[in-house]
């Protein structure tokens, strides 16, 4: 499996950022598992890189028509579509989803790899266009991205991008008309042609019942009305299926699902606040986070007062109380994760009344302490025949290999494979970075960074892991300095070992 390539500045590493995801998606729907996943994703996308660097400079937007290369999203999609049938052709096809198998060896899709004027009518009319209009039509319509952030992207003006997507979408609807019209087609769709023009034009005209039934029967025609219908929310859902071809409309709701997830659901301005409410709500955070500090201080202070006040009646001297103490602080967690071993360390709630006498249990505990095991055996050695047991989780059984796929000057790519022996139904991996590292973008799970500590989440589809299974998922991060490998991995709160 060949190497990610390495983007050669800072602009090509933002586009691989914003493509690779898209790439992955589409990928996971073509395969069989995550794994197989990456590896046709890493494959088709260094493929369509290859070809995004030769195509050279991208043309500035204008009115005129042009023979070119699809946007670079849908130039990645259609390398993951051409690396799988490349797959189907040399026997690796049981990689594959059988679905997407049935289509690579049916008619429909030679339709996109055949003569060109045979070829879907959405996928000649937005080659058709200048590349940063096709861009801005594909960003807004099938990545569902909001205006404000398409035009950042872009270095387009946000106060006017509205309305040059009305105009884009305007001249799609021309591209896929002439296309449409270019097709050659039999004598009842060439008398059509005209009408289907007419109708689609506006939201109010009625569909003659004879074209309604030609239509209905004629896939090219209704591909065309798709295309040249604007109005009715179908534009999306033509240019998907049209140009990406088998999970089309599958991946558009992936695409329209994780752009939810980026923004919130309800809140779609909420990635385009203005540097005001940022500074606010930052205000209001670092209020609340000096505040549960200081809560924590005094219940810190409150805690060791009561630890060290005296007892009447308890008969402990001052030697056993401390050797008690010692066993209290027995490890039931990870040491080598920070959080929980602090957690542990300070934790009040267990609570413990020594008898005058301590019980033969007690006193072997403290002999075993001069050997202890060199992991926690789950109860305390100061535990009373009377008093309540505290056990420790049972051992993990994890592995996390961290692999570091590929660095450059201030940003990397790195795969996180983990093996559980336990069946699990969602999972959650968390670790902690060294030298500051900042995930930017995740495939195959969504994340949350809160400082050096990272957690990772399942997605929707791979929540279930089999016993002695494993789970993969990737990112790109930014570094400086150092980019050592993260530490603490655990799985779903239980610690792991690092191979």
């Amino acid at each position: 499996m060949p190497d990610l390539p390495t983007p050669q500045d800072a602009t090509e590493a933002a586009l691989f950022s914003e493509c690779w995801d898209a790439v992955l998606s589409y990928a996971d729907l073509c395969t069989s598992g995550s794994l197989t996943a990456h590896q046709l994703a890493t494959e088709a996308f260094t493929l369509g890189m290859r070809e995004v660097r030769a195509s050279g400079t991208v043309p500035a937007r204008g009115p005129g028509r042009r023979a070119g290369r699809l946007p670079t999203i849908p130039e990645l999609l259609t390398a993951v579509r051409n690396t799988a049938a490349s797959w189907e052709a040399d026997g690796e096809g049981h990689k594959l989803d059988p679905d997407l198998r049935l289509w690579l060896n049916s008619g429909q899709a030679a339709r996109y790899t055949g003569p060109p004027l045979q070829r879907p009518v959405a996928l000649r009319g937005l080659r058709d266009m200048q590349e940063a209009d096709a861009s801005l039509l594909w960003l807004a319509e099938v990545e569902a991205l909001p205006l404000p952030t398409v035009a950042r992207r872009l270095g387009l003006d946000p106060a006017t991008i509205a309305e040059e997507l009305d105009q884009v979408r305007g001249l799609f609807r021309d591209r896929c008309h002439r296309a449409h019209v270019d097709t050659p087609m039999d004598a009842q769709c060439r008398s059509y042609a005209r009408l289907l023009d007419a109708v689609t034009r506006s939201p109010a005209a009625d569909t003659p019942g004879d074209l309604s039934r030609h239509l209905a029967t004629c896939v090219q025609c209704a591909e065309a009305a798709a295309c040249l219908r604007l109005h009715g929310g179908g534009l999306p859902a033509a240019l998907a299926g049209g140009v990406i071809g088998w999970g089309g409309l599958a991946y558009l709701e992936r695409r329209r699902r994780a752009a939810e997830v980026r923004l919130g659901v309800g809140r779609p301005g909420a990635a385009e606040a203005d540097g005001g409410d940022s500074e606010e709500k930052e205000g209001r955070s670092r209020v609340l986070r000096n505040g549960l500090l200081a809560a924590a201080v005094l219940l810190s202070l409150l805690a060791l007062g009561v630890s060290m006040m005296p007892f009447d009646g308890s008969g402990d001297s001052r030697d056993d109380r401390a050797a008690a103490a010692r066993d209290d602080r027995q490890p039931v967690a990870d040491p080598a994760d920070p959080e929980t071993a602090t957690a542990t360390a300070t934790d009040p709630t267990p609570s413990r009344t020594p008898s005058t006498t301590p019980s033969p249990t007690a006193s072997k505990g403290r002999s075993d302490r001069k050997n202890p095991d060199p992991e926690p055996q789950g109860t305390s050695a100061a535990t009373t025949s009377a008093g309540p047991t505290r056990t420790t989780a049972p051992a993990a059984g994890c592995r996390v290999d961290y692999h570091l796929d590929s660095q450059w000057t201030d940003g990397f790519q790195a795969t996180v494979t983990v093996t559980t022996d336990q069946a699990l139904t969602d999972w959650q991996v968390a670790w902690r970075f060294r030298d500051g590292q900042q995930v930017g973008q995740m495939w195959d799970a969504t994340v949350d960074q809160d400082g050096s500590r990272v957690t990772a989440s399942a997605a929707d589809y791979n929540k279930s892991v089999s016993a002695h299974g494993t789970l993969t998922f990737g990112f790109l991060g930014s570094w400086q300095g150092e980019n050592r490998a993260p530490y603490g991995f655990t799985l779903n709160g239980a610690a792991c070992a690092t191979d």
